[in-house]
Order: structure tokens, then sequence, then C-alpha cells
């Protein structure tokens, strides 16, 4: 693996020399009927984008999804975000060592930790048949759900970031139910365990990934309220609780203009919905921030109401 200073660690106006893996290539065409492409650049510190102007029929064969090219770039401002102006490119050479993993951003937690952290939490369930379907899905799953990000963009967008993701918002879960007692610790850890597990369906993958025909025309909520009651099916479960554990999945995207189709109507769904938002949030702004240097501002995240957040200059003195 070369080492190099990632994208992420470069600022408005510098220039970035190195290599980096193609998440996403787009074909255009420019006001003057040129075509062009736009590249979604990404390492293991962040990605950017840039257009490659004037490009011939062998760049848009060459420069494709999954390929790790050699790029000069400048670093610049567009509409809030940085964007990078290529100066030169080439594919990288198998002489150049570089391998498509070395550019895959990571969970910063151990994927052996995440999934003891994950096992914790159902050792701790009280209900049998609570228990017994969370079990089936982790049994089924134990390979992807481990590996896949939680998203394409936005959150957790990376290697082992939906257990990630999973494992964060169980931390939460743990310290409410501490907090208040009178939740159900049996159904909060199961909704926050299953609630996301239909992307694995979803999403098509770790490299460059997109959404899945089953994704675009399902949606990972439906999937898994599918799947959920042919799991308890299987283990021949009935009852009240697996209803409920579909309603959890089913309504943990809060409103119908978010992507549910009931709202919470229990307590632990509406709690579930909130941890969601919460860790989902806190991991956008954390990523943009430790992009940030104190005193300005992160780019505009678009799953923030493109709002840019401001670090602090007293954060320089904190961090030393």
């Amino acid at each position: 693996m070369i080492m190099q200073k990632g994208i992420g660690k470069h600022g408005i106006g510098e220039t970035f020399d190195g290599f980096m893996l193609i998440r996403e290539a787009k074909k255009g065409t420019a006001s003057n009927g040129k075509p062009f492409l736009t590249l979604y650049f990404v390492d293991s510190t962040g990605e950017i984008d840039a257009k490659l102007w004037d490009a011939s029929k062998e760049d848009e064969e060459t420069f494709i999804e999954e390929k790790v090219v050699k790029i000069v770039g400048d670093i610049h401002e567009f509409r809030g975000k940085a964007q990078m102006r290529i100066k030169s490119i080439r594919p990288a050479q198998v002489t150049d060592g570089v391998r498509i993993s070395d550019f895959l951003e990571k969970a910063p937690v151990d994927k052996e930790i995440l999934q003891e952290k994950m096992m914790e939490a159902i050792f701790e369930m009280e209900n049998p048949n609570i228990q017994r379907i969370v079990r089936a899905f982790i049994k089924k799953y134990n390979d992807d759900l481990f590996i896949y990000p939680a998203a394409s963009k936005n959150h957790h967008a990376y290697v082992s970031g939906l257990a990630h993701h999973i494992v964060s918002m169980l931390k939460i879960g743990r310290k409410l139910c501490e907090i208040y007692p009178e939740l159900n610790k049996d159904l909060l850890y199961a909704g926050i365990i299953l609630h996301d597990i239909g992307k694995l369906h979803e999403l098509s993958g770790v490299v460059s990934t997109s959404y899945t025909v089953e994704g675009k025309l399902l949606g990972h909520i439906s999937i898994m309220v599918t799947e959920i009651k042919e799991v308890a099916d299987e283990l021949k479960i009935e009852g009240e609780e697996v209803i409920i554990l579909q309603h959890l999945v089913l309504s943990h995207h809060g409103k119908a203009e978010w992507g549910s189709a009931k709202p919470p109507l229990i307590r632990e769904a509406e709690i579930l919905h909130l941890i969601d938002l919460i860790d989902a949030k806190m991991n956008m702004l954390n990523r943009a921030l430790d992009k940030t240097k104190p005193g300005e501002f992160t780019e505009r995240l678009f799953a923030l109401d493109h709002r840019a957040f401001y670090k602090p200059l007293f954060e320089e003195d904190i961090n030393k």
C-alpha cells in the first residue's frame, strides 16, 4: 500500500497528487455540445468530485466505476463544496502497487468488536420470541452484516458502516434504558438491530455502492417488514411481538415524507426513530468537522438542509 496524504486531509487551494478510486462516473454534455465526465473519487479519508472536460470515447471506457487512477488536481470551492480541477489523470498500473481495498474508508471499530457488542445486546434480551427472531437474522446475514455500509453516501457510508451504526445506536439505547427504565429493552434493542438490515438487499455492496433494482422498487423498510414475518413463520413464532417488530421497522423513519408508511405508534418506536436520527446526524457532522480547521465552516451538507457547520477556534486548544 502506498502512503499518501488522503483527499480528506486536503483543504481548499491545495493540490492533490496521488491515487484515488472512482466510485461513480457520469456522462454529460456541456453547453458547447462537447461530452464530459463527472467523476466521483474516494479514498480511505474522504471523497471529492471532478469534471473531465472534452472526454473522448476512450476516456469514457477507461475512467469507469471501481477503477483506481493516478490523479493530479487543484482543490477549489464550488457552490459551498470542495471540488477538484483535474490537471492530469491516468489509470493505475500494476507497478504502482495499489489495490482497491487501500481506498475504501472503514469503520473506526474492528469488525470483531462490532460483532461482540451486537451479541452482548442479544444476550441481554429476556423475551424468547424476540431474541430468537433477532438471532435468526444475525445468523442469516452474519457475513454481509459486518462489512456492508449503511448507505451509499451521507451517514456511515463505509466498510462495516451498517454494523457501526447499529452498535452506536445500541450504546445510546442502553443509556436511555438506564435513564428511562420503563422502556422495553428487548423491543428497543431488537428494533435497533433489525431496522436497517433490509439494506443488505437494497444496496449493491461495499465498492461503488449503489441501489439494487430491489432497493429502488421496494426499499429496505418494506423488504425487512416482509422478511420479519417470513423468519417468524420459519421459527413457528406467532403473537404480538412479530407485529410490533414489523412496526418498529416500518415506522423508524418517523414521517411519511421521510419514507415511513406509518408514524411511530408505540413508545419504543418513537425512541428508535430519535436514536436513528441522532446517530446518523452525528456521524455526518463528525466526518465533516474532522476535515475542517478550527475557525472555518464545513462544506454544505445535503442531508442536513444544506447547512455548513462552524468549527470553533477554541477547539484547536482543546485537541492539542
